[in-house]
């Protein structure tokens, strides 16, 4: 018989259902796990019905009608809370028992070439995503049984989704790599030939030409121009010279056009900036308008990193609950420790310095200057969104309670190393996905399927 393949549409919708499989039931998964391992996790535990029967037989291993119903219910309950367009039953039941045939074969590699998880990594893990969901272990578990989950279901099911974890990152992450060649032909693809790619924002300084004008009069307008030319590459507010020259509507908004594709402006434009770098002034360009002085505000090429990384330095207050100090405690004296800061009744850093529980509290609770993707994602979410000088409101994360204060952002331009290293990076997600995609088909092209009943 031949292999039923998933069409593509369900694909995301799947993992979506494993990313949700425990907010399902009122938790949330742990962003260590990717979502991953939390929907096997969280399924009943309650034996198979007297009607069960199998519908599929994965290299002797059955599956049987009990499991893909389990599946279809949450693919469906999904897919509605989405408001993607529900499939037939019937169609969207052999989409899950492919996945699941698919699942059942990587399981069984697993096995066989020892893969194993740690029961130090599988507590890790438990205690994710009761940190993630802001509970302790055991009162996770307490709401597992309270919903008629069985909890040593719950962390065999966990042990297997993380097992598929750690196969797929040994059998395809770990063999994906990018060599200069790659990176190079990637780049020179992307900027010497950006085409449709090619994002630009541009500010410019109209210096209108009259239709009927002379000679004289050109020349004269042609020398306006190259002036406020040169005093925008002297470091001019180039805001100020649209306002103060500029014949445009646009003088009002600072002669700015916003970022667009580059084929959305004049091709005198685009030529006329294309060997400019962001900051750059081009021009006085001469078009029947008349003569334009041409300010890079933002180039990008869609697909590409920035040049630039945005680094934030904050401060904060950490307060670790323990058995003598709950959690509930712990939120109630940060959130009195803000109120003491807001109304200024304490300074932040002495606060930091006598309460703080992090290494940080000899300097105020001061964390330096970071980019994105230092702190955890709980943490940083937070901080990302305070404009500078606000404090948030009490955050948990898996480390205890914080007060943030987001002192100061910057801008900071990327040198040719750290650029060359997101180019590659972005190149390997690229390789990734297609050497996964690979290796699930290589891993159902050798798994012997023998369907039986079809699922009801």
């Amino acid at each position: 018989m031949t292999p039923f393949h998933p069409r593509p549409w369900l694909l995301p919708v799947f993992c979506v259902l494993v990313a949700s499989g425990v907010q399902a039931q009122g938790l949330k998964p742990s962003s260590r796990l990717q979502g991953a391992t939390a929907q096997m996790a969280m399924e009943r535990a309650s034996a198979p019905v007297s009607s069960d029967y199998i519908v599929a037989v994965v290299n002797s291993e059955p599956i049987t009608n009990h499991e893909v119903r389990s599946r279809l219910a949450r693919a469906q309950e999904q897919l509605q809370r989405s408001g993607t367009p529900v499939p037939s039953e019937s169609e969207l039941a052999k989409e899950v028992l492919e996945l699941l045939i698919l699942e059942k074969a990587q399981l069984q590699i697993a096995a066989e070439s020892g893969v194993r998880i740690e029961a130090s990594a599988l507590d890790e893990a438990e205690a994710n995503i009761a940190r993630q969901n802001q509970l302790s272990v055991a009162q996770m578990h307490e709401r597992i049984t309270a919903q008629g989950l069985g909890v040593a279901a719950f962390r065999d099911n966990l042990r297997r989704q993380l097992t598929l974890q750690r196969l797929r990152e040994r059998e395809v992450e770990a063999r994906v790599r990018v060599s200069e060649v790659e990176l190079d032909r990637f780049v020179a693809q992307k900027l010497d030939n950006p085409g449709a790619d090619l994002l630009l924002n541009l500010a410019h300084v109209l210096v209108a030409v009259p239709e009927q004008a002379d000679e004289a009069r050109i020349d004269t307008l042609r020398q306006r121009a190259q002036e406020v030319a040169a005093k925008a590459r002297a470091g001019e507010e180039f805001a100020d010279l649209v306002r103060a020259y500029s014949d445009a509507p646009d003088r009002a908004t600072g002669g700015v056009f916003g970022l667009r594709p580059a084929q959305r402006y004049p091709d005198l434009f685009v030529s006329a900036t294309r060997a400019v770098a962001v900051g750059g002034v081009a021009g006085p360009v001469r078009s029947p308008a008349g003569f334009h002085v041409l300010k890079v505000l933002d180039k990008r090429v869609a697909g590409m990193p920035d040049d630039f990384a945005i680094q934030t330095r904050a401060r904060h207050i950490l307060l670790r609950p323990t058995a003598q100090l709950g959690e509930q405690a712990a939120l109630a004296r940060v959130a009195e420790w803000r109120r003491q800061v807001a109304t200024g009744k304490a300074d932040f850093a002495d606060l930091a310095k006598a309460h703080s529980q992090d290494s940080s509290a000899e300097q105020g609770g001061d964390l330096g200057w970071v980019p994105s993707g230092v702190f955890v994602p709980e943490f940083e979410e937070v901080m990302n969104s305070l404009p500078p000088g606000q404090l948030s409101e009490p955050v948990v994360s898996r480390f205890g309670v914080h007060l943030i204060q987001v002192q100061e952002r910057r801008r900071v331009e990327l040198t040719e190393r750290e650029r060359r290293e997101q180019i590659r990076q972005l190149v390997k997600e690229q390789k990734l996905d297609e050497a996964y995609l690979q290796w699930q088909q290589d891993i159902r092209a050798r798994a012997y399927v023998e369907y039986r009943e079809a699922p009801q």
